[in-house]
């Protein structure tokens, strides 16, 4: 099979290529060849399309020095066929829906367990990134604990099966509860010095196993347009309020703490942001070590997560093998030095669930500002979704992937032109954008979409992560969208219902008469 091959076409024009079931933009195309046959002739008609491109190429779009075109099966960018799609919506009643692919979630989770350690390694989902209940029974039945981010996530792990013993705590805000939670099996990272404090003067004297998260004085993220070295995603250095500053780990006062208490510092925890440089991280997690020798207790290191994922196709993937066999070895030196072989742990978020997710909406309207007297305009598409389902756009200026698949009761056939246009959200809010311009939230971009008609499906990739766990919820009093399961042979299951609306307002009560 042609799909099997890796052949990489370059051109120096952009140009979309409009498939049976996928239609690509960005700097390459993802064709779905599963049916066509590895011949000179099949190569030949590439080759053709390739010369030719520039006849649908849209109007208004800057063009790059060279454009990929690079023979793979469609699934290896959206596992939605148009079939598929519209089994999904009819499993979830309708749309907007999320769908994941559990075939996906297995081989991210294979790709994570698989991750480079020298004395042993616990893998922790950051279950924030999506925190459905069977996501997080799938994981673990891999063997895949949790890392939780507030006491409520906790709760709700438990509720969904996962021994408390398996689930680790590191919060910006300590539970009330948190006691009970430690005598449960919870494993909690103190985040701050109040919060050692506390957790000290309640385990008084009691050698209580206690994890700290340190601020190493270096941070990593994603989506910062700013000139100021802050980023939304960026969760270490002196920007972030996150993890306890480095320099009271070594001068003493934590130390001193932790002494007063009688507690035994077991863990040292690390995390430096979502999407994060490879290079950055490498670097953060060799100092990290320097912190475990500060206690001789300590049997593990947190690195945390923040592996970067690409949604996109100009968008690279970390290599896990890559990044964390240098660190494998660090942890082999350590051990050397000090005597002591140290645990590794890790907490992929993004990495487990970004690509095994997608948004399955509608168009369900089409405006258009373009006059003959200005360029200014633009054609807009309005989802029946938005920032009340994948808010990383409006909030980070996120880019995410989107595919125009024929409505239900139309022909597969999804045409051939192309057009751009600027797609947006229902909410009514300015802000409710799903193209804007990378990093930028608040600015426009069009995207080269194929020409949708009302009726017709976006899907819109890369939706498995902080989009049904991070949205602005009831915003307008929609209801939250349902989620389904697609199993390797397109079974489809619905994992969570619609919301009924009834339910956004039935925790409101009445003031007595009289009261206005």
């Amino acid at each position: 099979m042609l799909a099997q091959h890796n052949l990489h076409l370059h051109h120096r024009i952009r140009f979309f290529l409009i498939t049976d079931t996928v239609v690509t933009y960005h700097t390459y195309i993802s064709i779905n060849l599963s049916n066509m046959k590895a011949s000179r002739a099949s190569l030949a008609i590439l080759m053709a399309i390739a010369s030719s491109a520039s006849a649908f190429a849209p109007t208004k779009f800057n063009t790059p020095s060279s454009t990929l075109l690079r023979a793979t099966p469609a699934t290896s960018s959206n596992f939605l066929t148009p079939e598929l799609a519209q089994s999904c919506i009819d499993v979830a009643g309708g749309t907007p829906l999320y769908a994941y692919s559990l075939d996906s979630l297995a081989k991210s989770a294979d790709a994570c367990l698989a991750f480079p350690n020298a004395y042993g390694l616990t893998v922790r989902y950051a279950m924030k990134a999506c925190p459905n209940g069977t996501i997080l029974k799938y994981f673990l039945s891999r063997g895949i604990c949790i890392d939780a981010s507030s006491g409520y996530e906790v709760r709700r792990a438990m509720d969904m099966g996962v021994p408390a013993e398996k689930i680790s705590l590191s919060s910006q805000e300590l539970p009330t509860d948190f006691e009970e939670l430690v005598k449960l099996g919870v494993k909690i990272n103190c985040c701050s010095i109040s919060q050692l404090e506390r957790f000290g003067e309640a385990f008084a004297n009691t050698s209580q196993k206690v994890g700290v998260r340190v601020n190493p004085g270096v941070g990593s993220g994603g989506f910062s347009s700013s000139t100021t070295g802050f980023s939304k995603t960026n969760v270490g250095g002196p920007s972030s309020s996150f993890g306890i500053w480095h320099e009271f780990v070594t001068d003493g006062t934590v130390p001193a703490i932790v002494e007063k208490y009688g507690l035994e510092v077991e863990r040292i925890h690390t995390h430096i942001g979502s999407g994060s440089d490879p290079a950055i991280w490498q670097q953060t997690a060799k100092l990290s070590l320097s912190f475990c020798a500060i206690w001789d207790t300590v049997t593990s290191l947190n690195l945390g997560g923040g592996y970067k994922v690409g949604r996109n196709p100009d968008e690279k993937t970390t290599d896990l093998i890559e990044i964390g066999s240098p660190v494998a070895d660090a942890f082999k030196d350590f051990a050397k030095e000090h005597g002591r072989e140290l645990k590794m742990e890790i907490e992929p978020g993004t990495y487990l669930v970004a690509n095994a997710g997608a948004l399955v909406t509608k168009i369900q309207d089409k405006v258009s500002t373009k006059s003959s007297s200005s360029d200014d305009g633009h054609i807009f598409l309005k989802m029946d979704a938005g920032m009340t389902d994948v808010l990383r756009p409006s909030l980070y200026g996120a880019i995410h992937p989107i595919t125009i698949l024929p409505g239900s009761g139309k022909s597969e056939d999804i045409g051939t032109d192309v057009e751009s246009v600027v797609v947006v959200g229902h909410c009514c809010e300015s802000g409710d954008l799903m193209t804007p311009k990378p990093g930028e939230p608040e600015a426009l971009e069009e995207r080269p979409l194929r020409t949708a008609e009302l009726g017709d499906i976006a899907v819109m990739d890369g939706s498995g992560a902080y989009c049904a766990g991070m949205s602005t919820k009831n915003y307008n009093s929609f209801p939250e969208s349902p989620e389904v399961l697609v199993t390797a042979d397109g079974e489809v299951h619905l994992i969570r219902k619609r919301q009924d609306p009834k339910q956004i307002y039935e925790n409101e009560c009445d003031v007595p008469d009289g009261v206005f």
